[in-house]
């Protein structure tokens, strides 16, 4: 099995669902197969930071449980660059050599960093300059991360953004209603694509294509003159507004956050066309539950793949999925593209030709 290997795990960013999957499979075959050791390095980079580093010995005993289990058993956060980690005072701190110290001090071979473009990038820039062993899963609900047709944790947002719509229908017909469902997509709107079709959406709105509120009341009154008394739109949350812009709200601790398009299209549909409009606001239940079986198949598969990696001495690469098989490319490949959708995708076409509206 060649020479036996320390190596780390970590999750980093926002946490969504077959995180656990990814952990459990690298355990079994790090553990299991080649006989290493793994360190589940705990809230990402910050378990590294911390004096001493904060991890937890992974063990084939332990990972049993992962395979179903939602979130992290390690935590995330997307929260303390490490370049530029705010401090107490406000004032800003570069603590990327206190990471560097942990990797050292914990005498890893290989860190695995499962996180999306933003995390993996600063994950890459720390293996730079601290001479890391680095191998990278991708994982994203948004589905954005380049050169992989899908990340961990996708498969499961849309399977509840289309059960949420499955659900709004009854009520919606019920009170002869618009509903609004507001999922998450920061950049791209890969969810409320999918989404949409899979639940039957009337009207899709996705960042990538420009809307007009015409356009979509036009929609409404075609549906409600050959008697569709109801209907559902679904809107990714970086769709801006009509004057371009996003809508942001602050939280309890000053974070600047996506949210609120739908909101802001209801008293626009209502005010335009008297139709009685309500919104649903999925938020986080997107990240949470258990995962669905294509992001345990995935998470099972980008984690054997990873250590495969490590074993084969490939490093600074990312696993992908392309063309129904796992692959790896560099990861300065993988963190330069973003994937949006196209507005000339199959899915955009299908959607198209079932008579949904995408508001242009």
């Amino acid at each position: 099995m060649g020479t036996k290997k320390r190596i780390g795990i970590l999750t980093s960013g926002g946490d969504c669902a077959g995180l656990n999957p990814v952990i459990r499979a690298v355990v079994h075959c790090a553990v299991g197969t080649y006989g290493w050791e793994v360190f589940g390095i705990h809230e990402a980079t910050q378990g590294l930071m911390a004096s001493p580093p904060e991890y937890t010995r992974l063990h084939l005993g332990d990972i049993d449980r992962l395979l179903t289990a939602g979130g992290t058993v390690l935590g995330t956060t997307n929260k303390g660059h490490p370049f530029a980690f705010v401090m107490p005072d406000g004032t800003t701190c570069d603590r990327s050599e206190e990471i560097i110290a942990g990797y050292r001090q914990l005498e890893l071979d290989a860190i695995i960093g499962i996180g999306g473009d933003g995390s993996t990038a600063i994950l890459r820039r720390l293996a730079q300059q601290g001479n890391w062993n680095l191998v990278a899963i991708p994982k994203t609900i948004d589905n954005d991360v380049g050169v992989t047709e899908c990340s961990i944790g996708f498969d499961t947002a849309v399977n509840i953004a289309t059960e949420a719509l499955d659900r709004l229908h009854f009520t919606a017909a019920s009170h002869r209603r618009v509903i609004i469902l507001e999922v998450m997509g920061r950049d791209a709107g890969h969810i409320a694509l999918n989404a949409g079709i899979a639940g039957g959406a009337d009207i899709i709105l996705i960042p990538e294509i420009p809307y007009s509120m015409d356009k979509i009341c036009q929609k409404l009154s075609d549906r409600q003159a050959i008697g569709k008394t109801h209907s559902l739109v679904i809107v990714a949350e970086a769709v801006r507004t009509g004057t371009g812009e996003q809508v942001i709200n602050k939280n309890a601790m000053g974070q600047s956050v996506l949210g609120g398009i739908g909101q802001y299209l209801a008293d626009r549909i209502f005010a335009a066309s008297g139709a009685e409009t309500r919104v649903t606001v999925l938020g986080h239940v997107q990240r949470g539950g258990t995962p669905s079986p294509m992001d345990r198949l995935l998470g099972s598969a980008f984690g054997t793949a990873a250590v495969e990696l490590i074993a084969q001495e490939k490093y600074d690469r990312m696993v992908t999925w392309q063309n129904r098989q796992v692959v790896s490319v560099p990861i300065e490949d993988a963190i330069a593209q973003y994937r949006a959708v196209d507005p000339q995708d199959t899915l955009v076409k299908t959607a198209r030709l079932m008579g949904v509206c995408f508001g242009d």
